[in-house]
């Protein structure tokens, strides 16, 4: 499961050795010996790999795209695995920095004790980072005064933006931060801005200039770069512990933007494994065209070469359909955990009971089913009506049973045999089929409670058509 990702701006002051050794420095640094990996000699080699089994750390280099992938992989003794990768690209100067663990439901909420990867501390002490725009990268806040008032108006007023959110925090009513602003820029240092109100003479000036848009009275706003996504606004409330709120709240809408951007495959470690994999059957696949033009001449040493060369291109084939699978498994994966982290709030209206889920989402699309169904029947601008439609609406409810309802009535239309196609199709829904004399049984996700028969071979038209209802009516 995705955890953090982010796009950074490098200075053309990095270069390749340097971005190993700073990442060999993050490692060989770490205050955390169980995650040092012991006896690292680097000699130069951009193709290596260093560490055990259970911690390891490897380097790729992509020379046709002038790409350096780095890996670190911490297997914990519960099983749980812990990922994380740098990909630089040398073309572009630009870095993806991506956390990944194995999936756990606890994952989906943000630790309170989340903070971005300490290699950007790295990146910034070395001056790496290239500024965006007029504001510098940095670990601690930037102060609006009188003499700088309009970079915090032309935020808020939408005429200026840059790559990275602005979290803006104004002064409470008696001129306190409402949060502390030294920690929460650390913990977001590299993803975000953090600008500060220096103090409540400023508001005047600050509502003129932006016609009472701004935020004020402690309140905080995080402005996105992307208009779409909207801008964030959270109120500041006078309670023991509201700091560690607001905080938690600021961070956890930064982090789920961040995680939100989509990345382009050759800034993942997977999509930079993939890519050299294509390149060297490419490569593999040349060899054997030009082994096959030279076998009338020298057939004994062609045959040999052709029978190496075959082997191996099957073997590549193979790893590269393993790692695409495995990549759109992660990205669907990825995209329906942040599409339910972006639609969680700070506490769960409902909570799983010990029914197992099939498939990410069932269930809860299930209560998203059943709450559109009933909304059919109720009069609108009732109370309701109204509450029902927010928590559809907040939720981003897709109607994907109607998906897998027409593909269910297509499968089973006309029904005559049970094709290949047809076979993979349901395997994809998820069931299991079996053999029992003159009929198939259907077992949805092997749960013996979901299961019907259909004759190997169908009677009549109407024979799809009711199999198709007995599954649609108890099985989704």
């Amino acid at each position: 499961m995705l955890l953090f990702s982010t796009l950074l701006e490098i200075n053309d002051t990095m270069t390749k050795d340097s971005f190993i050794q700073l990442v060999l420095e993050w490692n060989q640094g770490s205050p955390h010996e169980e995650n040092i990996i012991q006896g690292i000699e680097w000699n130069g080699e951009r193709n290596v790999r260093y560490g055990t089994e259970t911690l390891w750390l490897a380097i790729e280099e992509y020379r046709n795209e002038n790409i350096i992938a780095v890996r670190y992989e911490k297997t914990e003794a519960d099983g749980v695995v812990w990922d994380t990768d740098y990909v630089m690209n040398f073309n572009d100067m630009r870095m993806s920095i991506q956390l990944d663990r194995s999936y756990l439901e606890e994952a989906l909420a943000v630790d309170p004790t989340f903070s971005t990867p300490h290699f950007i501390t790295l990146l910034i002490e070395h001056g790496y980072l290239k500024d965006d725009g007029i504001l510098p990268m940095l670990r601690k806040p930037i102060f609006i005064k009188a003499d700088n008032v309009d970079l915090l108006t032309d935020v808020i007023n939408g005429t200026s933006r840059y790559r990275l959110p602005v979290v803006y925090i104004s002064k409470t009513y008696y001129g306190e931060d409402p949060v502390d602003i030294w920690k929460l820029s650390g913990r977001l240092k590299g993803v975000a801005h953090v600008l500060v109100e220096e103090g409540t003479w400023l508001n005047e000036r600050i509502r003129r200039q932006c016609d009472n848009k701004n935020e004020f009275n402690g309140a905080i706003g995080v402005y996105f770069p992307n208009s779409a996504y909207g801008h964030k606004k959270y109120l500041y409330r006078a309670y023991d512990g509201i700091d560690a709120v607001l905080s938690e709240k600021v961070i956890r809408s930064v982090i789920q933007y961040c995680n939100a951007q989509m990345m382009d495959k050759l800034y993942t470690w997977q999509g930079v494994n993939n890519a050299l994999l294509r390149d060297r059957l490419s490569m593999r696949g040349a060899e054997l065209l030009a082994a096959e033009s030279e076998k009338n001449r020298v057939a004994a040493e062609a045959d040999e070469l052709i029978e190496s060369v075959d082997e191996d291109i099957q073997k590549l084939k193979k790893q590269v359909e393993e790692l695409t699978h495995a990549n759109e498994i992660l990205t669907y994966e990825n995209q329906g955990l942040r599409s339910k982290m972006s639609s969680a709030d700070n506490m769960p209206i409902l909570y799983l009971g010990e029914e197992e889920e099939f498939y990410q989402g069932e269930i809860r699309e299930m209560i998203l089913d059943a709450i559109a169904e009933k909304l059919k029947n109720l009069g609108e601008k009732t109370r309701r009506w109204d509450a029902l439609t927010d928590v559809l609406n907040a939720n981003d409810y897709q109607n994907i049973r109607d998906e897998r309802e027409r593909t269910v009535k297509i499968l089973f239309k006309d029904y005559k045999t049970l094709s290949a196609s047809m076979r993979q199709q349901l395997l994809e829904l998820g069931f299991e089929i079996t053999e029992e004399g003159k009929h198939y049984r259907l077992t949805y996700y092997g749960d013996g409670r979901y299961k019907t028969t259909i004759a190997k071979t169908g009677s009549d038209w109407r024979e799809g058509k009711n199999i198709a209802s007995v599954i649609l009516k108890s099985m989704m």
